[in-house]
């Protein structure tokens, strides 16, 4: 729907002669005249910093082919050559498309695929070249104003692509670019070549933003494998005009998430202990959600296109995110083959075989990708596909636990805070509900979306409504004061117990020395760690 951005569309003859424009569909229009060669003009607005839109301002343009560029109906084979205009404070644009004679605001496109994957950026940038396998790599990034650390960061992602690399075996690329854009903004798309990420120029500065930031790279680099050529047979040849149904994003999202933090642990910029967290933290949020009993993890693939891109206040209710489900299954399926081969075959294996496999130009469907790692564990896995992908059932993770030698810490002692659960926000001193969970207190006393929140029997609800509940007990029966449309609402409550820490995943005590020797496997070298923050490298 990017065609909600164009304005003033017109076309004429090369000599300026008008032709007539009629627009025959949200995203068609059709061009009558006798002249075989028409130059069209149009304008965009581009003010929707996403990695899926377009950014433009005086200091940088960050454009994407998608919702920049038009083509002509079936003529997706074209060639394009793109030239950038803008004021000078843009310097150079960086892409990973082909420069054209030394042109920095010049670029080639041998076809219309190559052209909307490879993003365009203009604006001031610092980049590092990163020498690895052979191959040049470029981080680019966009915003640093000198606080963002470079040098640290082209280290450390270095790391990663020679740890991803090893991974895979294979590097399908001449080179490749990261397009790091710190405009205190998030969220990351890969592409054949390069990648596109948003952060903040503070991300550095912080051990746990920065642990993300290397997350987030480490996710869309592993998508130049798993997806930009790893992929589903539906995704094998876009239909650029309608939706792209498949069943196995938890494939391509699912174990790059699982990955993503995996492989920054194994190139030493994680410690155990914070990717045992992660673990914990990713578990805990599915565990959280209701909809893990409405929606399979291959439903939620499906229907990616009406649920997990259009989310509502309902949607935990209702849903689960194929990547957080997906990342977990995918665990639990590293843990299965393991434990199936004795610690011979792995999923790392399952990945490299499907590469070399389904890379080409058919890809996989769910039987083939299914039936590959039933041949790589060397058994039948049907019923783990079954349960952990197709079905809502509860997932099953004694297992994986006894693999790795892990386990769930055992429960604090310490007295539950009371839980209420209602998703708050605040809009003018007023404390307005956004969502509420399904079986929940809240959901229980007829709670809506959009109550505002006044009192707890007669006690007035602080703008910190922790505090009134660190009052209240579980368990403790009150009298909720709202208002709904303007007009007071008093609803009988019953506190229950809030979240526990029942998924906190630690070391097993005494574990077995396979056990550990299976962990460590899984993990990489024992001792690991960060590289040096701004202040030791100083």
């Amino acid at each position: 729907e990017y065609a909600r951005h164009v304005e003033g569309l017109s076309a004429t003859t090369l000599d300026g002669s008008p032709l007539e424009v009629e627009k025959v569909a949200k995203n068609r229009w059709v061009i009558r005249g006798e002249s075989e060669q028409i130059v069209l003009r149009y304008r965009l607005y581009a003010r929707e910093l996403s990695v899926r839109t377009n950014f433009v301002d005086a200091d940088i343009a960050a454009l994407n082919g998608a919702p920049t560029f038009f083509v002509p109906v079936e003529a997706e084979t074209l060639s394009h050559d793109i030239q950038i205009e803008g004021p000078e404070a843009w310097g150079d644009c960086i892409t990973a498309l082909q420069n054209i004679e030394g042109d920095g605001r010049r670029f080639f496109a041998p076809d219309f695929d190559t052209l909307v994957d490879s993003p365009i950026i203009c604006g001031e940038a610092e980049v590092t070249t990163i020498e690895a396998g052979g191959v040049e790599h470029r981080l680019a990034t966009f915003g640093g104003h000198g606080v963002f650390d470079q040098e640290r960061a082209a280290r450390d992602v270095t790391r990663i692509i020679e740890e991803q690399h090893a991974f895979w075996g294979v590097i399908p690329y001449p080179s490749y670019t990261f397009l790091n854009l710190l405009m205190e903004s998030g969220g990351g798309l890969e592409h054949r070549a390069s990648t596109m990420v948003l952060g903040s120029r503070w991300d550095t500065h912080d051990d746990d933003e920065y642990r993300g930031w290397l997350s987030l790279i480490s996710h869309e680099f592993f998508h130049t494998w798993n997806v930009k050529r790893l992929r589903p047979e539906a995704l094998n040849h876009f239909d650029y005009e309608a939706e792209n149904y498949t069943r196995s994003l938890w494939i391509v999202e699912g174990i790059t998430s699982y990955y993503d933090d995996l492989l920054v642990r194994r190139a030493g910029l994680m410690s155990e202990e914070d990717y045992l967290g992660i673990l914990t933290k990713t578990i805990g949020r599915l565990q959280e959600t209701p909809g893990r009993g409405v929606q399979s993890l291959s439903q939620a693939s499906y229907d990616a296109w009406i649920r997990f891109y259009r989310p509502d206040e309902n949607s935990r209710n209702a849903a689960i995110s194929y990547y957080r489900k997906g990342a977990i299954v995918a665990w639990l399926l590293d843990a299965r083959i393991r434990r199936a081969t004795g610690g011979a075959q792995s999923l790392d294996d399952l990945m490299r075989a499907a590469y070399e496999r389904f890379s080409g130009d058919e890809g996989y469907t769910t039987e083939s990708f299914r039936a590959l790692a039933n041949e790589i564990a060397g058994e039948d896995l049907s019923a783990f596909f079954e349960r952990n992908v197709d079905s809502t059932e509860e997932l099953d993770y004694e297992e994986a636990l006894a693999v790795f030698g892990l386990r769930f810490a055992p429960v604090s002692e310490d007295e539950p805070e009371a839980f209420l659960g209602a998703r708050l926000g605040e809009d003018h001193g007023r404390t307005l509900v956004q969502g509420v969970v399904a079986g929940s207190p809240a959901h229980q006393a007829g709670v809506n979306v959009g109550d505002e929140l006044i009192a707890f029997g007669e006690e007035r609800i602080p703008s910190d409504i922790d505090v009134a509940l660190s009052r209240i007990r579980p368990g403790d029966e009150v009298e909720l004061l709202v208002a709904r449309r303007g007009r007071l609402r008093r609803l009988p409550l019953t506190l229950g117990e809030g979240p526990s820490d029942a998924y906190r995943v630690e070391r097993r005590p005494g574990a077995t020395t396979q056990q550990s020797r299976t962990r460590a496997a899984w993990l990489g070298a024992e001792e690991s760690s960060a590289s040096a923050p701004r202040e030791a490298v100083q």
